[in-house]
């Protein structure tokens, strides 16, 4: 959250006075054809209104009207494994950021993997490990932070639990059939997963929970990726950001 600070607000006087300084020593000049006094008149109203203008900008930074306060939020993207979750939520992500007064932090599944790789694909490692994303979110917020999460996150639980853990917690649920993830994958990890290489597999040899009442749902087998970012977009702004 950015904060007005008091060399900013002497900033914006001094440039403000240049401006306004210059107008009216001109037309000082202009109706009585002396410098000396056009001059004098510019530098007096300068001093006397650089303070004026000073004063009151920190007076307004006391005042409370017309401020609103946006409350930390959690957009928690959920689905099948290549069903569109990252893609949309970097999209998300990039439309909010430029809401600049907006504290925000992104936080994708295979970020938090990577920093402890050895957490395991069973139940109940992904339950400790989204607790544990659970906490950090928790944390981010506790310093006004919102946070585009986006995580399978199979287990109905888990998610109910997260939702318990923080404050304003939205679940955008991103629908795709297994089959349309299945033909999404480049990578070729649903083949593996088949084949068995690949165990704890959510969609194949694991389950998915599909969520009950989500805030938002997203057919992302009817919906582009911008189009879908649109619709959460408009749901955080009419919900958080609304005038």
């Amino acid at each position: 959250m950015y904060v007005e600070t008091k060399t900013r607000s002497l900033l914006k006087a001094i440039s403000w006075r240049f401006l306004a300084t210059t107008t009216t020593t001109i037309i000082v000049y202009i109706f009585f054809k002396r410098l000396d006094l056009a001059i004098a008149a510019g530098v007096v109203e300068s001093i006397t209104k650089i303070i004026i203008y000073f004063i009151h900008e920190r007076i307004w930074q006391k005042i409370k009207i017309g401020k609103k306060k946006i409350e930390p939020f959690v957009l928690w993207f959920t689905g099948l494994p290549k069903s569109g979750k990252t893609t949309i939520a970097d999209i998300v992500f990039e439309k909010l950021k430029k809401y600049d007064y907006i504290p925000l932090e992104r936080i994708d599944s295979k970020d938090i993997r990577d920093l402890i790789p050895e957490i395991g694909f069973d139940r109940e490692s992904r339950k400790i490990h989204l607790k544990r994303v659970g906490i950090l979110i928790k944390r981010l917020q506790k310093n006004s932070t919102s946070v585009v999460a986006s995580f399978v996150s199979p287990y109905k639980e888990t998610r109910d639990c997260i939702r318990d853990m923080t404050e304003n917690f939205i679940e955008v649920y991103v629908k795709a059939s297994l089959e349309t993830c299945m033909k999404r994958d480049k990578k070729g990890v649903y083949k593996e997963a088949m084949e068995g290489k690949r165990k704890n597999f959510t969609g194949v040899s694991d389950a998915y929970n599909e969520p009950e009442n989500p805030e938002i749902v997203l057919d992302t087998e009817t919906l582009s990726a911008e189009e879908a970012a649109e619709k959460v977009l408009n749901y955080v702004k009419k919900r958080f950001i609304k005038n």
